[in-house]
């Protein structure tokens, strides 16, 4: 099984996640650093859709100006919009494998699709 995480390794949470991912018997693990390489707004829209999200759910308050700048009271094109150009808007970590996507917080999340 193909199992693909967006990473921040800064993140104890996304960390961890990872690890449950690598220590899966017959899990190969694509890693995403979106902070170097950011999403697009389809895979942002696609995700959230798969996670059973709406951008506002997924949008990350803590660490970022997000509030200051509006964003909390922001429609859905224009939060993937500021998530497209400042991926630490985006929460994490997000995995997705064949079963599906899930916002894993907590870690232990991810295991519903392993």
């Amino acid at each position: 099984m193909k199992a693909t995480i967006w990473h921040n390794p800064a993140c104890g949470t996304s960390r961890k996640t990872l690890a449950i991912l690598e220590e899966t018997p017959g899990v190969e693990v694509e890693v995403v650093e979106y902070l170097e390489t950011p999403y697009t707004a389809d895979k942002l829209r696609q995700l959230f859709a798969d996670a059973g999200l709406t951008a506002r759910e997924a949008l990350r308050l803590r660490g970022t100006d997000a509030e200051e700048r509006g964003l909390t009271n922001a429609g859905e094109d224009a939060i993937i919009a500021a998530m497209v150009t400042n991926p630490a808007y985006v929460n994490r970590p997000f995995v997705e494998t064949d079963k599906g996507v899930r916002y894993c917080r907590p870690q232990d999340v991810v295991r519903e699709i392993l």
